[in-house]
């Protein structure tokens, strides 16, 4: 289970130091992919084949399910800690999510987010902001 946010940097290669906590759930294999928001996701090898094979499943004849797989699929990678507990994030998904060099890992239960710092404090405000009306649409999903 990941939880927590840990504030972390990449450095000039792209190498991001793993949390601790998290770093031997990812060593028998870690996935990291386009996520929602302008975030990345990673996820464990087990966790990461679950997602891809209901993505895998969604009808390719509507539009947005053929968009999501590809943004999901398409962008993702394998991931390999080093000696000194780092992943190299490719090029075109620190592009895309906007990461500079301090970031934000957010542990969200069967999955890691990587935002960039400034990113995530203001989706983190506006989000805490809203988390009465956010709550109150939750009630109806038996939350």
């Amino acid at each position: 289970m990941f939880i927590g946010e840990y504030y972390h940097s990449i450095d000039e290669k792209g190498r991001l130091a793993v949390p601790k906590t998290f770093r031997a759930d990812l060593l028998k294999g870690a996935v990291v992919t386009r996520g929602l928001d302008n975030c990345l996701f990673i996820y464990t090898g087990l966790e990461w084949k679950q997602l891809a094979d209901r993505i895998a499943k969604l009808p390719i004849a509507k539009a947005n399910t053929r968009a999501f797989a590809r943004m999901m699929l398409a962008g993702a990678m394998p991931l390999e800690i080093d000696k000194q507990g780092r992943v190299m994030l490719p090029d075109y998904l620190r592009k895309y999510a906007l990461l500079k060099k301090q970031v934000v890992v957010t542990g969200l239960y069967n999955r890691l987010e990587v935002w960039d710092k400034a990113t995530w404090e203001k989706y983190r405000q506006g989000t805490e902001t809203k988390s009465a009306d956010i709550a109150e649409a939750l009630g109806d999903l038996g939350v």
